[in-house]
């Protein structure tokens, strides 16, 4: 397999595991283990990152001058890389409205 392509693979695997992960956080949220949630969030970055750093790899090659040719396994794994950036960004907003939720919950008992 082409260097291209492994590099592909890395960030689809690695950013396809984040985003698992920032779905399990919600789904924790969403129970009141708001922890767990945490450690889910915490995880699913340590996979986003091997991912982003294998895309920042890739660009800095061709900033250098080595060419990258565009392919359609290239733009879907940047977009996995997207995807996976935009569910951490929601997986934060719904695990505090659940917060939230549960707050006022509390209050009003």
């Amino acid at each position: 397999m082409e260097n291209l392509e492994l590099t592909c693979f890395q960030i689809i695997s690695n950013v396809g595991m984040a985003k698992s992960s920032y779905i399990e956080a919600i789904k924790e949220a969403k129970n009141g283990n708001f922890d767990l949630a945490q450690e889910k969030i915490k995880e699913g970055d340590d996979f986003f990152v091997q991912g982003h750093t294998a895309h920042a790899d890739m660009i800095t090659k061709e900033a250098n001058g080595e060419s990258v040719t565009t392919t359609l396994l290239l733009v879907h794994s940047e977009d996995q890389l997207m995807g996976a950036e935009m569910a951490k960004v929601m997986a934060l907003e719904l695990i505090d409205s659940y917060k939230r939720i549960v707050a006022l919950e509390a209050r009003q008992k």
